[in-house]
Order: structure tokens, then C-alpha cells, then sequence
């Protein structure tokens, strides 16, 4: 059954909340603190290892009630409950939305048109437990016998972005392999990983649902040609794996079919790291630390599906980004984790979110009239506050921002981590807080600065503030809740494409790029053009004329 296909500005709700906007939209969110001094326990979630306070934000508690209403209105609820049985939502496709079935318990039984494809999942984690397994504990060797040293991963987009992030995220949990990635179909980027390898105790993990995308095969076909100058071709059984469902497209490339880990059709590739395409995890971490990254989304699953609206964690902040989105109209998120574990987390979140509800049609094939998608960049504090935090911070845009922050560090060293965490406490205060004129002219007679001194400079030091965050504050980094804290973003992906009346899960949009790319490739060898803007014609003839 499909989702409702109705525009949300038409709704009673929509107005209501317009009303609402434009009645609170100059209130300081300090006042509101300073009126209520409950506001931090009453906008504050506490579940499991999560502690998320939403109270630094440009809502009250009337804006989260005609929120939840907005969604209620629309039908959540229903699209939640299809999101999880497996109705075909992602409807141009034709295809369900599943990547919650590869995380769930064992005794789980889930149907797509009348079959259930948990025993095919549960077989597949077997054999990912059994390769990890044999690749770690040196059962499985090389083609000279030596144990295997390194893992390659060779991949792009989903089948990169995920599993990339989370092995960099837990490297603390790291066994003694290491593992690298291979996405561009730059050439200097495959041949500088390959700078680093042995042929003979290293493993290579194709990841491509086809066996077609032309990055990823470019890239395998090269490191085939590179392992083949120090092996024979039987060899390439013992250091190649794939990840993918053409079958007959491995096998050609030289890949034996136990090798083979099946990819499904209703699991998207940004969403894909819980399953075989996660293989690359698996090898890193051991195979336990994975079934626990598992353990923690599916738990996140549990509570999505359960807790009341003004309790649950994505819908809470999915309301939240929508109201900044469409009546502040902020065009970006800004994402800083406070742990240099999560570097790649915001890279990862931009395909997430951007190839997801980076739309402009609507379910019902009618080009939307208000802002859907977020912009989304960010990279860890406090290193992000040496680089863009002065546009956060005094700039003209609004930013809404997540702050992510651990309270225990896992190396244990305290004196680093209290000066991370009070700068990761601090910034949010600031920016909600700003530093008004009174407080700098105090400080500037002070530090007796002249009253010509004052007057030039007293403007440049004023913070305005009442600029909104999000704190997510846990516990510790581990596989569990890193789990949970990716099963969080997706949930809020899922929640506003339900709002905003879009599909989440397709992503036709990066198809017309790579087929112009496609055509331009043979043009590179063939001057005979095809109709091209002068622009690109110009630029093919300049690429031309310096490299043949």
C-alpha cells in the first residue's frame, strides 16, 4: 500500500504553525529560559544512553504541539507502520523500504508480498560471521599461505559512505587488519592505496549491486591487473570477494560463488551498511562488535516505532529541522560531533539526507511549492571551531546545528577529554546566549580600552546569539550506540520525506550526469561530437588537444 500523497501547506496545521511563526519568530530563546526555569528538563528526551536537549531552540511548547499535530495530520503513524511491514513505499520503484528487516531479532518474521525474506537475511549474517571470522583468526590465507594483513573495501557512494564512516568511527575496536577504501574513479586515488599493499596478504571487498557502476569496476579491474603482476589468475578466488546480485557478472570477472554475498532490492545503498555490503565492518571490528552496531539501530527501530511523539527521538528532531527549514527557511544543518571518532559522520549524513529528500516532485508527480531536503556539512568540534564557527556564530545565515558529544572517552585520558567537553557545552550556550553590547562595552572599560578604542570596536564584539542547537550527549562511543545514533538520522530522513510529501528512496537525479558522462567518454576518443552547449564543447576540445 502506498503512503498518502497529500501537500502538507494545505493542511489546517500549516496555517496554524505560518500563524505561529510569525508571532514567535523575534522571541529570545534566553526569555524563554528565564520565564520557565523547567525549560531544560521539559525539552530534554532521556532514553537508554541518549540524552538529547532540545531546549536551546526557537520553539516553545505550542510550536512542538502544532508540529506533532502537523504530523498526525499527515498520517505518520500509518507511514511507519508500512515503512516497517514492508509495503512498497519506495513507489517508483516498486520496491519496499527494508533496511530495518537486516537489523532486526532473530525471531523476527517480515513479509514482502507474502514472503518472508528474514531467513534469506539471517543466512546471509551466518556467512558474514563465518568469513569475518575465518579472515580474523588467519583460517583463511592468501595465495602464498600468509595470513592476511590488509582489507580493501572497493565501493562508492552507499557502498562506501557507510561502511567508511563506521570503520574510521570504531577504530578503537579495530582488530589487527587494516582497512582501506576505494571510491573515486580518480587514478591517483586508487594507485595511492595500492602504494601500500602486498599483493599477497591482501583481501579485496567489491562492493557493487550490479557489478556495473563504472567507478567501482573501473577501480577493481585496475587493482585486478596490479594483483595479476604478482599471481597467477587462480589466485584471484583466494583475495577477491563481491558483494552484489549479477552473479554471472562476478563469476566473469573470476570470483567463485561462495565468494558471493546476495545484495537486495529493497534495501537502498545509502541505507545498505547493515547488510553484506557492511562485510569490510565485519572484517575490522569482528563480527560480535558488528551483531552489537546491529544490536543498537534495531533498539533505535524499537523506540521509533513505540514512543509517543513528543518522546521519540527522530520525530522530535524531524519536526524540529522542518520548522527551521520551511518557515525560518535555513537551507543548511550543520553536524559536529565532538569526537574525532566521527569525522566521516557528517560526510556520510550528506548522501543519507541530500540523496534522499534532495527532491522537487511530490508523491503525487507535481512539482513541491516549499522547501524540502537540508543542506548538510559539518566536521568535528574542536576543530570546526577554528574553521566555519564564526559564520555560525556571527554570520547572516541561521544555522541550526547538532552537537554530538560522548560523556566518557574511551582512551581515557580526562584532562583532554573535560576540555573537549567544555568547549562542546560551551558553544552552545554562546550561541544561544550571543554576547549583547552592554556585556562588551563592561568588558572593554575593564580591560581599559579608550573610549576611541570602544566606539570602533565595540560592534565587531557583539554576538547576537539565540542561534539554535541541538545536544545529543551519550554515554560512550561504542558499536551499540553508534548503531543507535545511525538508526536516529534515518528515522528523521524517513519522517520529514513523509511530511514533505516526497519519495525518500529513490535518487534519479545523479542518473542524467552519468549519462552525459557516458557519452563524453567516447567522445574524449572520437572528435566526432554529439550536440553538446558550447561550453562543454569547448572544454572537451581543451582536454583534447593537452593529453593526445
Amino acid at each position: 500500500m502506498a503512503l498518502n500523497k497529500k501537500d502538507p501547506t494545505s493542511t489546517n496545521v500549516w496555517q496554524k504553525l505560518q500563524t505561529h511563526f510569525e508571532e514567535i519568530k523575534d522571541h529570545q530563546m534566553i526569555d524563554w529560559f528565564n520565564s520557565n526555569p523547567n525549560r531544560a528538563k521539559d525539552f530534554t528526551i532521556q532514553w537508554e544512553e541518549f540524552y538529547v536537549d532540545v531546549s536551546k531552540n526557537r520553539v516553545n511548547a505550542e510550536t512542538l504541539k502544532l508540529l506533532i499535530d502537523l504530523a498526525e495530520e499527515l498520517d505518520l503513524k500509518d507511514a511507519i507502520k508500512k515503512y516497517f511491514s514492508g509495503d512498497l513505499i519506495n513507489e517508483t520503484e516498486g520496491r519496499a523500504v527494508l533496511h530495518t528487516a537486516l537489523r532486526a531479532s532473530e525471531d523476527a518474521e517480515i513479509e514482502i508480498e507474502g514472503n518472508n525474506i528474514f531467513p534469506e537475511i539471517t543466512e546471509v549474517r551466518n556467512k558474514i560471521k563465518d568469513f569475518s571470522r575465518s579472515i580474523i583468526d588467519g583460517e583463511r590465507v592468501g595465495f602464498s599461505g600468509k595470513r592476511f594483513t590488509d582489507v580493501v573495501n572497493i565501493g562508492i557512494g552507499g557502498s562506501d559512505l557507510g561502511p567508511a564512516m563506521v570503520v574510521e568511527a570504531l577504530s578503537y575496536y579495530k582488530n589487527h587488519l587494516n582497512t582501506h577504501f576505494v571510491s573515486n574513479v580518480d587514478g591517483d586515488h586508487v594507485n595511492e592505496v595500492l602504494k601500500q599493499l602486498d599483493p599477497e596478504t591482501t583481501l579485496f571487498i567489491i562492493v557493487s549491486k550490479t557489478f556495473t557502476t563504472q567507478e567501482t569496476l573501473t577501480n577493481a579491474n585496475t587493482i585486478r591487473s596490479w594483483f595479476l603482476k604478482s599471481a597467477d589468475e587462480d589466485a584471484i578466488g583466494k583475495h577477491f570477494v563481491a558483494v552484489s546480485t549479477n552473479l554471472e557478472k562476478v563469476k566473469a570477472f573470476g570470483i567463485e560463488a561462495e565468494n558471493i554475498f546476495p545484495m537486495w532490492s529493497w534495501v537502498g545503498g545509502r541505507f545498505s551498511l547493515w547488510s553484506a555490503v557492511g562485510l569490510s565492518i565485519a572484517v575490522s571490528i569482528g563480527y560480535q562488535n558488528f551483531e552489537s552496531l546491529l544490536k543498537g539501530a534495531r533498539k533505535m527501530d524499537n523506540h521509533f516505532r513505540v514512543s509517543s511523539y513528543e518522546n521519540n527521538l527522530p520525530v522530535v528532531l524531524a519536526l524540529i529541522s522542518i520548522w527551521y527549514n520551511n518557515f525560518f527557511k535555513a537551507e543548511t544543518e550543520a553536524i559536529i560531533p565532538y569526537s574525532q571518532y566521527l569525522n566521516q559522520f557528517a560526510t556520510y549524513l550528506q548522501q543519507a539526507v541530500m540523496e534522499s529528500n534532495g527532491k522537487g516532485v511530490d508523491r503525487s508527480g507535481k512539482p513541491v511549492t516549499y522547501q524540502t531536503g537540508a543542506i548538510i556539512w559539518g566536521e568535528p568540534g574542536t576543530n570546526s571551531q577554528h574553521a566555519f564557527f564564526q559564520l555560525i556564530h556571527q554570520g547572516t545565515k541561521l544555522i541550526p546545528a547538532d552537537f554530538i558529544g560522548f560523556v566518557k572517552p574511551l582512551h581515557g585520558n580526562i584532562d583532554h577529554h573535560d576540555k573537549l567537553t567544555s568547549n562542546f557545552l560551551a558553544q552552545t550556550e554562546a550561541l544561544m546566549t550571543g554576547k549583547p553590547d552592554s556585556v562588551v562595552l563592561k568588558e572593554m572599560i575593564e580591560s581599559r580600552s579608550t573610549d576611541i578604542d570602544i566606539g570602533r570596536i565595540l560592534p565587531f564584539k557583539v554576538f547576537e546569539g539565540n542561534r539554535p542547537t541541538n545536544t545529543i550527549f551519550i554515554e560512550k562511543l561504542t558499536p551499540e550506540s553508534l548503531g543507535k545514533l545511525i538508526a536516529l538520522y534515518e528515522h528523521k530522513i524517513f519522517v520529514q520525506g513523509v511530511i514533505w510529501n516526497i519519495f525518500s528512496y529513490d535518487q534519479f537525479g545523479v542518473e542524467l550526469g552519468k549519462q552525459l558522462a557516458g557519452k563524453i567518454l567516447k567522445e574524449l576518443e572520437n572528435p566526432e561530437f554529439e550536440i553538446h552547449d558550447a561550453s562543454t564543447k569547448n572544454l572537451i576540445n581543451h582536454y583534447r588537444k593537452l593529453t593526445k
